[in-house]
């Protein structure tokens, strides 16, 4: 029992410190005039698909595979567990559609969709 507190203890803090400042520099998210800079919570699960498809979920490359093991484990953990999902603004959107269906896969359900907000200089 102590082994399992411990190993939730560790995710929280790790997704907790990478999800404050997550930024994958290779993302390059979509503008959305109505996007607002949005509150990052403890243990919230970032997921990025680069442009080239390549997934990274909180800072981590995955394989879809590893990706689906991770999100069923922590959906075992956290039925309701929120995940949000940054996609290139250059990514096919069949890699949007995988990551969407690995997260269903998953049981996964409580998806958000990130945006940047347009520079004030456009």
């Amino acid at each position: 029992m102590v082994d399992i507190l411990l190993v939730l203890l560790g995710f929280f803090i790790l997704t907790w410190s990478f999800a404050r400042q997550e930024r994958e520099l290779d993302v390059q998210m979509p503008t959305a005039k109505e996007s607002k800079e949005a509150r990052r919570s403890v243990g919230e699960v970032i997921i990025n698909v680069k442009a080239d498809g390549s997934l990274v979920m909180n800072r981590r490359p995955m394989t879809p595979e590893e990706l689906l093991s991770t999100l069923s484990r922590v959906s075992g953990l956290y039925p309701d567990q929120a995940v949000v999902l940054r996609g290139d603004q250059r990514v096919d959107y069949g890699h949007i559609v995988e990551t969407l269906d690995i997260c269903r896969r998953a049981n996964i359900w409580n998806v958000a969709f990130a945006t940047s907000a347009p520079d004030a200089s456009q």
